[in-house]
């Protein structure tokens, strides 16, 4: 687990140095909001005021190279091509470029934001994984369309950001069942709470092991509960009406 907040800039949390990769992931100190999403609250679609939020997204834009590559993101394994024209955020819950300064960004406020990139920095991929994403593939199509951007690439590496953890995640028995029917193995990454109907799930611990198990070779798990740091993140499971936490990453110029 490690912390970075530069001088003058906002609190943010990050992992180890990334050669190639720049990144980071907000936390909620830092802005103007009040209420349930104070203060650094980034999304647009809660109940907080849209005037806040836009000065709360203007705080973090100044902190980076470009206007983010913002989704609207449906819990789906959408991944969009940043370097493509866009009118409008596309639906998708992941995306992916190879092009310096162009900013990648994933909310969160359970869920996992997770960044990947090859070992030489010449594209990157960011993306929303919660259960349902990681269960269908989101990672799995992320890594294919860098892959197919960069065919020639390799010494993958992924950083898992702040995300609920298995002491707070309680699932049903049926998302333990998929998890197991699509690979036994998964079977570990659950402990059962209540006989036959509760179990809780590593979230990060599955993200890792999908992600090893297509060929990423490094995996940093950032350590972060949203859950259980209400001082530091947003939870959607500890309180329904909260905020969102952004998570960047780019390439940076003069590579």
């Amino acid at each position: 687990m490690a912390a970075l907040t530069p001088a003058n800039s906002l609190p943010r949390v990050t992992g180890l140095d990334w050669q190639g990769v720049r990144y980071f992931s907000t936390v909620r100190q830092g802005g103007v909001s009040g209420g349930p999403c104070a203060s650094l609250n980034l999304g647009r679609l809660t109940q907080d005021n849209i005037d806040h939020v836009l000065e709360n997204r203007r705080r973090l834009c100044a902190e980076l190279p470009a206007e983010p590559f913002w989704l609207n993101q449906v819990h789906g394994i959408e991944v969009a091509d940043a370097d493509l024209p866009a009118d409008v955020p596309p639906s998708a819950d992941a995306a992916v470029t190879a092009q310096k300064g162009r900013v990648l960004v994933i909310m969160t406020a359970d869920c996992l934001p997770v960044v990947v990139a090859d070992g030489e920095g010449s594209v990157l991929g960011v993306a929303h994984a919660g259960w349902r994403g990681l269960l269908n593939g989101v990672l799995e199509e992320t890594l294919r369309r860098l892959r197919a951007k960069r065919p020639r690439a390799s010494r993958w590496r992924a950083w898992i950001g702040p995300g609920i953890s298995q002491r707070h995640f309680e699932v049903g028995a049926d998302v333990q069942a998929a998890f197991v029917d699509r690979d036994r193995r998964s079977a570990g990454f659950f402990v059962e709470k209540i006989a036959h109907e509760k179990w809780l799930a590593d979230l990060p611990g599955l993200a890792r092991f999908r992600l090893q198990e297509a060929g990423v070779g490094q995996v940093e798990l950032s350590g972060y509960c949203t859950f259980g740091e209400a001082e530091r993140f947003y939870s959607y499971r500890r309180e329904r009406d909260t905020g969102r936490l952004a998570t960047v990453a780019w390439l940076p110029e003069g590579r």
